[in-house]
């Protein structure tokens, strides 16, 4: 549980007890004043940015006769909010999801609020500026399009200015930083500013003023093209995948021999996305292969609602949006189940366990890593007992509900041929014990 309590101190309490400015002020006011409990839900994230309050919600909330939606980003006036109680006050509805455009994060500089907005899994910035009489936020402008790459902004000095850090890579582009300036943000079809002196700097974005640095290639990148696709899954829900090829796709047989390496995660609103990862391009796309990631329920790609898609009993949508991806890869006729590998670590360990047990013709090589494996125990382990949120309580009917039936420890087949597997964990891990890989290493090998 989290509450969110809240004070506006004068800079004199921060002061040192005996210092003669902090005693003037506290002769003068009588009391600091007190922490304030904000009356908000107790999953929401709360946060003060200049006179409003940021409300992010996870779940749908009913308040003053309206239904915010789970996904969303309120402000309201954060003194009325204290004063009149969350019933009476307006709210302002900065984001309001949909099935497939969730709020990835958010920054503030000076005057900007700016929402990173991931539309089908791809990024967007967007820009709110504070209103001139400062009762609301209005919307600037931002990226016309979403594209295949991870951003961030971090303020230069939120205090002082407008400036920004921008950060960004790709599966193609090692990260890089560039400096920016929200006040060269423009409305769609509105002239941007140009105030600000031209540069000869081939940038990526309009308010993007210069590059800083960028971390070295590690890989040849130049023909890796990246493509998004879609699955469906079991239930008709469309699953998105993010499709790394060494070349371009119409250069490529289709004829089930590219070797391709499948990664999924798919738990705790964890986002898979566009990053650099030099190892896959080192290891695999010089060398031939193909390099996917699936967007699978349980993430956090399209916010609360696709990570709470994929809880407790609800876990095996997770393993159906990864055997559909892996179905539609060699539907594709890009690999097929002998030119197909997986990985996953973790609780993307889990989930490739479970690949192991539940459909072992489909893949031809395995790589868990540090994996969750026997969902029987897990919670007396480490840090286990904290992720029953997410999985749910083996000491009760969770158990023979639905717990047991994603278990690889307990559903290895002795009669089941299975494909090769590699297993590895760690001792040095303070989360998931080594004992789940030991244990199944060992049964299997048991079981010949």
């Amino acid at each position: 549980t989290i509450k969110y309590i809240r004070k506006i101190p004068r800079v004199e309490y921060l002061f040192a007890p005996d210092d003669p400015d902090r005693l003037k002020v506290e002769a003068e006011e009588g009391n600091i004043p007190e922490f304030v409990l904000l009356d908000v839900q107790e999953d929401a994230n709360a946060f003060m940015f200049a006179n409003f309050l940021m409300i992010s919600l996870k779940s749908d909330w009913t308040v003053g006769g309206k239904t915010y939606k789970s996904g969303s980003l309120l402000a309201t006036n954060n003194d009325d909010f204290l004063t009149l109680g969350k019933e009476n006050v307006s709210y302002q509805v900065l984001f309001n999801p949909s099935d497939r455009i969730a709020l990835g994060g958010l920054s503030s500089t000076k005057s900007y609020l700016v929402l990173d907005i991931k539309d089908n899994v791809k990024s967007k910035l967007q820009f709110y500026k504070i209103s001139n009489d400062g009762s609301a936020f209005e919307y600037v402008g931002g990226d016309s399009e979403a594209k295949i790459r991870s951003s961030s902004i971090r303020a230069l000095d939120a205090t002082t200015s407008d400036e920004f850090w921008f950060t960004t890579s790709s599966y193609t582009q090692p990260t890089t930083l560039y400096m920016g300036n929200a006040d060269l943000v423009a409305k769609e079809g509105e002239a941007m500013d140009t105030s600000f002196p031209p540069t000869s700097e081939m940038l990526p974005e309009p308010y993007v003023t210069k590059k800083v640095k960028s971390l070295p290639p590690q890989y040849d990148s130049d023909s890796v093209t990246v493509v998004q696709k879609t699955a469906t899954s079991k239930d008709g829900t469309q699953i998105p995948y993010f499709l790394v090829l060494p070349k371009a796709e119409n250069d490529l047989p289709m004829d089930g021999s590219t070797p391709t390496l499948l990664y999924g995660y798919g738990g705790f609103q964890i986002s898979l996305g566009p990053q650099y990862i030099p190892s896959q391009g080192l290891t695999w796309l010089e060398r031939g292969g193909a390099y996917v990631e699936a967007n699978i329920r349980g993430g956090g790609e399209f916010g609360p609602s696709w990570h709470q898609a994929g809880l407790k009993s609800k876990k095996n949508k997770s393993y159906e949006d990864f055997i559909a991806v892996a179905e539609d890869l060699i539907a594709s006729g890009l690999c097929q189940p002998s030119t197909l590998g997986i990985r996953g670590g973790s609780n993307g360990g889990l989930l490739v366990g479970n690949m192991l047990t539940m459909r072992p013709d489909l893949f031809g090589a395995i790589h868990c890593a540090v994996p969750l494996l026997d969902m029987k125990r897990y919670h007396t382990l480490l840090a286990g007992a904290s992720w029953m949120a997410e999985y749910g309580d083996p000491s009760t009917d969770d158990w023979k509900d639905f717990l047991n039936r994603y278990s690889p420890y307990h559903n290895i087949d002795p009669e089941a041929s299975y494909p090769p597997i590699l297993i590895t964990t760690s001792t040095r891990d303070d989360r998931v014990h080594p004992g789940h890989a030991r244990k199944m290493v060992q049964k299997m090998n048991d079981l010949g």
